[in-house]
């Protein structure tokens, strides 16, 4: 197809096949990143080097030597049609895309050496047969046992996680870990631990098994249409009617007052960039779920017939606070829902 694709318009772009885009990481600038990580892992004299493909999401297979990488990073109209449809791109900048790659490198750190059968490592950083539920674990954010890397205090997820975070830090070039880290006990620990691993094995050949990469976007057949409905199912969340009462409180307007200069669904629409933009940057959170959640809140306010009561300003400061409080309770939670 020769990349023809690129100038179509977004509802034509949509009707291709993943497979049928002819992506290739040669031809990005997500060459520029892996090469950046490489030169990372010989810095520390590490050998292993990840085979490195285009896929559905990111992710290590389990037990291979692999790091899989969003298909839309490798092409910046792929790029936009993300942005558009889902309000975030993972990944979208050079220094996110780098943090995900260590991130990732991490869990191919332990697939390389199968570190997470020792003794030692689960004494360290926990058993990783323990439940995983990266949507609804209950992080502590002053915990000083854990390194700070991605957002959502994600090394607190779970052990595999921890250890993919810990690595990390520990390869970041430019930082001085044992400085940064030196009052967190916990934290240090494990940055010390991996340390240890690392000089252990800096001359041994890593573990390689065989086999397809999963998901891979050469063999990805669906639709980009198809692929983004999959996604926004998977990220779509229910919202229970008592939301009424927190809406007819911020949208506290008489309802003989005008409807043309009060409606708050005209006024939530109005400021719906300005809302998603600020919850998602102080809660840490992704656009796609803040967008899912102002777009109901706005279908419920125009079917309620809500007016506005306060003035602008007012409002909106309400409305923002109401909103990061759900956002917040969701990321502990994996639920806008509260308990009443």
């Amino acid at each position: 197809m020769a990349q023809a694709w690129t100038t179509l318009k977004d509802d034509d772009l949509l009707k291709l096949r993943i497979c049928d885009l002819d992506l290739k990481i040669e031809e990005s600038d997500l060459e520029d990143r892996i090469r950046q990580l490489s030169s990372e892992l010989a810095e520390k004299n590490l050998i292993f080097r990840p085979d490195i493909y285009l896929g559905d999401e990111w992710f290590s297979p389990e037990g291979m030597l692999a790091i899989s990488i969003p298909f839309y990073l490798a092409h910046p109209r792929l790029k936009e049609l993300e942005q558009r449809m889902m309000f975030d791109v993972e990944g979208g900048t050079p220094e996110f895309c780098q943090k995900l790659l260590r991130h990732e490198a991490g869990h191919c750190f332990d697939h390389a050496y199968r570190f997470s059968k020792r003794r030692k490592w689960r004494e360290v950083f926990g058993s990783p047969e323990v439940e995983y539920s990266p949507e609804t674990y209950h992080p502590k954010p002053y915990s000083k046992g854990f390194v700070h890397h991605l957002d959502n205090w994600y090394a607190q997820a779970h052990p595999d996680e921890d250890f993919a975070e810990t690595f990390a830090v520990w390869i970041a070039p430019g930082k001085d870990w044992k400085r940064d880290y030196r009052s967190w006990s916990g934290a240090l620990k494990k940055l010390n631990y991996v340390d240890e691993l690392a000089h252990e094995v800096s001359e041994k050949e890593p573990y390689r098994e065989k086999g397809k990469p999963p998901f891979a976007a050469v063999r990805m057949k669906s639709t980009l249409a198809k692929y983004y409905a999959k996604r926004k199912r998977e990220n779509e969340t229910d919202y229970p009617d008592f939301f009424d009462v927190d809406l007819k409180s911020i949208f506290n307007g008489d309802s003989s007052l005008s409807k043309r200069d009060f409606s708050a669904a005209k006024f939530m629409l109005k400021k719906r960039k300005e809302l998603i933009d600020s919850v998602a940057y102080w809660t840490g959170e992704r656009k796609f779920p803040i967008e899912s959640l102002v777009r109901k809140l706005h279908t419920r306010c125009d079917k309620l017939d809500l007016r506005m009561g306060r003035t602008h300003a007012d409002t909106h400061l309400h409305l923002a606070a109401y909103l990061a409080t759900l956002v917040t309770h969701y990321l502990f939670t994996g639920k806008f829902k509260r308990s009443v």
